[in-house]
């Protein structure tokens, strides 16, 4: 092989490599933005792109996807001469590749700054109390802030979170105080509660015996009327049969009057105090005395 050869192999070799070299593929989510001769050309999107060789230069490599930036703790002072360290975060998004490259210089760090001049002048309108208990109202707006200046330069603020606020010891130490008493009252609150609900328990199971007991002594009373109902209503149900079965039988006058002398000394047993006694049993007691008299008599005279 001549030199000539050789040389026109090398050169193809050279050039072939730097063709290769200039082909370029854009990632997904990425942005390329291309200067000509040193000014800006185009914005290359995701895909394969060629590159002129010494003519074109990628000025910058941009992401899209959303980034976080957690910025240091800034001091601010509040409306009521209070100083105390704030520390935020946000979340943006490029949106323009381009005004990202051209629009300013060291975007983050003109980020940070921006969010700390923005979050002081908040801050310094509102009392330490207020500025404690109003973080979505004081996100809400350095975002609506951050995202209006950032605009120009090619990119979205979406949230902006303040991450902690740290006030002075002092006021540290009075906080924690507050905290304390507050857990305090509130385990007061709950202990008070729950002695409530068990003297309501209680009380409701006293209730409840006592009703129980109401109940069993109602239904031991019904019961006992009943067993006497029956009882009262079985004896009668005997006398009446007796009665039936007497007068079935036909009995003459001197068994009804025996009869009669049984029912009489059966009520003469009992506790009544006074006994209204028929007539007819009056006579039948007298005949009764006499005839014991009589049998008296015959037994002295055997003698």
């Amino acid at each position: 092989m001549n030199i000539g050869t050789a040389i026109l192999v090398l050169l193809l070799v050279v050039i072939i490599a730097i063709v290769i070299l200039n082909i370029k593929v854009v990632p997904q989510a990425h942005a390329y933005v291309i200067e000509r001769l040193g000014a800006y050309h185009s914005t290359w999107a995701t895909g394969l792109h060629f590159k002129i060789p010494f003519i074109d230069k990628i000025s910058k490599k941009v992401s899209l996807k959303e980034q976080v930036i957690d910025f240091p703790p800034q001091p601010v002072i509040t409306k009521d001469n209070v100083t105390m360290q704030i520390d935020t975060v946000v979340y943006f998004q490029i949106t323009d590749p381009k005004l990202y490259a051209y629009g300013v210089e060291r975007p983050i760090s003109a980020i940070e700054n921006l969010s700390a001049t923005t979050l002081r002048n908040i801050i310094g309108d509102l009392e330490l109390d207020h500025t404690l208990t109003s973080r979505d109202v004081i996100n809400t707006k350095i975002r609506i802030i951050l995202d209006e200046a950032t605009d120009a330069w090619g990119i979205k603020v979406n949230r902006v979170e303040l991450k902690n606020i740290i006030p002075p010891q002092e006021i540290q130490e009075s906080m924690e105080k507050q905290m304390k008493a507050e857990r305090e009252r509130r385990a007061l609150i709950l202990t008070a509660e729950g002695e409530k609900q068990s003297a309501i328990l209680v009380a409701q199971g006293e209730k409840e015996s006592a009703i129980l007991r109401a109940d069993a002594q109602k239904e031991t009373k019904i019961r006992e009327a009943q067993g006497e109902a029956q009882a009262i209503t079985l004896v009668q149900q005997a006398l009446a049969d007796s009665i039936k079965l007497l007068n079935e039988a036909n009995p003459n006058e001197r068994v009804i009057a025996i009869k009669s002398l049984e029912a009489f000394g059966k009520a003469a047993d009992g506790k009544a105090t006074k006994i209204i006694i028929p007539s007819n049993i009056q006579s039948l007691a007298g005949l009764a005395t006499s005839l014991k008299e009589l049998v008296v008599d015959d037994a002295n005279l055997a003698k």
